[in-house]
């Protein structure tokens, strides 16, 4: 058999709209007669720099025309309605450039492709790094990433570095980019099975996957891009290609495979699919049919012993954008700067009244004031929260781990202890503050990560009302029935809309080491919010995932 060489990775003409930044550090010469793309590191370090401050405020057009589309679904129901509502809205909000869309600004992640035909005279990744640094540290975005000291000590890194950054080698004269802000709580939605050719059938294939797409829950934000990939010469190629599929940047391969093994979409698989996940009746978050705006299916070739499978979504803080740098200078994707423009005259929305909580009130007063409402109840919350996610809640363990050694509790350790008692727990960590405002970007994190905390909580009367976003273990919902406990679900994805309209004052209370995830106070008006778990063990998706 001879030789016969196909890319496994055949992309469609590139459509994307650009916006022309300028042709400062790029010029043409010639090596051995062909032409050369020189680019500075000044030109990298700019091009990284525009994509992450241009795409943490302002989402890509297609998303919001997808977002505004819900609103005219008459099968949509009034949840999914009210979250696509406050997304443009949001929107709005972050597109004026100072309060990012979402408070997770997400790991920094590049895809470049060089062609051998462009020469940097600099180190690739350190000059996109440092572009990196200049958005996450000029602008109003959190700082996320936590560097390990040992095993178990960690800090965080205070810059948002290190970025994940991927350079790939091809043939031409330019070099091509997509640069993803990518959130933890989608990121923790990428799964992967090693799976093997008894799964390839039509019966075993749409059964497999009509189970595994609940197993997403709505932690990462619905409405979701959701992207499927089948098969993978290696487990790492297989979640590559989901994560660039979620992203948007496989639309355009062929629609069909070939005996040279490219990859491909499978148009009829994605219709079943999205069929599927509109039947779920999960909705935008809180139950309806927008569990999804769209599905990729994407087969790839594979080892006969092997047919790996993983599942990844872009959530509803779309922040991905394209970029390129050719003879004619830098090049940024067009984004949508007037998401206003999809908002609709006139009341789309008919909810029933939310049933306003005032939190400044003793917390048995509070819970038995929502003890008399059922699960799905909209919610208007008023008065004081406290703060506390993943790193607070550890402490929070050490202090009671303390208390019961009986050991003598510091003055802050007492404070903690009555704070979270007293009051509501809101699982989130802010971006940056910008000047003359209480408060950065400040949505609601992931619950689950909380989940083994709170039967110990809850029995040292803590905890009692939890707000976060996305659905929980059983084991919440039976410490919510044995000590009273409830489940406040908030709408992921809005952080800009609540930090301006929504949240009056923030102050740290403890651990101010922790930045982000030191515990804080907040003074809340108007905060929306739905009853997920009540103190009678009833959940909201019971009988959804």
């Amino acid at each position: 058999m001879a030789f016969k060489y196909e890319a496994t990775v055949q992309h469609g003409a590139d459509t994307t709209e650009y916006v022309n930044l300028g042709k400062e550090g790029v010029s043409v010469t010639e090596f051995e007669g062909k032409k050369i793309l020189k680019v500075s590191k000044e030109a990298l370090t700019k091009i990284a720099q525009a994509a992450f401050e241009e795409v943490e405020f302002c989402l890509r057009p297609a998303h919001t025309a997808k977002v505004a589309k819900i609103l005219q679904d008459p099968e949509a129901s009034d949840n999914d309605k009210f979250v696509a509502m406050t997304m443009l809205k949001n929107a709005c909000v972050a597109a004026k450039g100072i309060l990012p869309f979402c408070q997770d600004t997400g790991t920094a992640i590049c895809v470049a492709h060089k062609g051998q035909q462009v020469w940097t005279d600099c180190d690739d990744m350190e000059a996109i790094s440092e572009g990196v640094y200049n958005a996450y540290t000029t602008r109003n975005l959190r700082y996320s990433q936590i560097a390990p000291l040992s095993m178990y000590e960690e800090k965080n890194t205070g810059c948002n570095l290190p970025a994940q950054i991927d350079i790939h080698a091809e043939e031409g004269d330019e070099m091509k980019f997509l640069f993803v802000a990518k959130g933890g709580g989608s990121a923790n939605k990428t799964y992967y099975w090693p799976m093997t050719k008894a799964l390839l059938n039509p019966k075993s294939l749409e059964k497999f996957i009509n189970e595994k797409i609940k197993t997403l829950g709505t932690a990462a934000c619905p409405p979701y891009h959701l992207a499927i990939v089948i098969g993978g010469t290696s487990a790492e190629m297989n979640t590559h290609t989901v994560k660039l599929a979620s992203c948007g940047y496989y639309d355009d391969l062929p629609t069909s495979g070939s005996e040279g093994g490219r990859i491909f979409r499978d148009i009829e698989m994605e219709e079943k699919v999205m069929h599927m996940c509109q039947n779920t009746g999960i909705g935008a978050q809180f139950g309806g049919k927008y569990f999804v705006h769209d599905v990729r299916v994407i087969r790839c070739p594979r080892h006969a012993a092997s047919c790996p499978v993983s599942i990844g979504v872009s959530c509803s803080a779309d922040r991905n954008i394209k970029a390129k740098i050719d003879a004619n200078g830098l090049w940024l994707e067009k984004m949508e700067h007037h998401p206003e423009n999809y908002i609709p005259e006139g009341n789309v929305v008919n909810l029933a009244p939310a049933v306003e909580i005032d939190l400044d009130r003793p917390m048995k007063d509070v819970l038995a004031d929502l003890s008399k409402y059922p699960v799905k109840t909209r919610l208007n919350l008023k008065g004081t929260m406290i703060v506390a996610r993943d790193m607070a809640h550890a402490k929070i363990a050490e202090i009671f781990d303390k208390q019961e050694r009986g050991e003598e509790l510091s003055d802050i350790e007492k404070k903690v202890i009555e704070v979270v008692s007293n009051h509501p727990i809101y699982y989130a960590g802010p971006a940056k503050t910008p000047d003359g405002m209480p408060t950065g970007s400040f949505g609601p994190t992931t619950a689950g990560r909380m989940d083994p905390y709170v039967m110990r909580f809850q029995s040292k009367g803590a905890s009692l009302i939890m707000v976060a976003k996305g659905n929980r273990s059983q084991d919440v919902t039976d410490a919510c029935k044995k000590y009273g406990g409830f489940f406040l679900g908030s709408i992921g994805g809005p952080a800009a809309i609540l930090a301006e309209q929504n949240i009056l004052s923030n102050e740290i209370v403890a651990f101010p080491e922790l930045g982000m995830e030191a515990i804080r106070k907040i003074t809340i008006k108007d905060f929306p919010a739905f009853i997920l778990v009540d103190d009678k063990g009833n959940n909201f998706f019971d009988g959804l995932l």
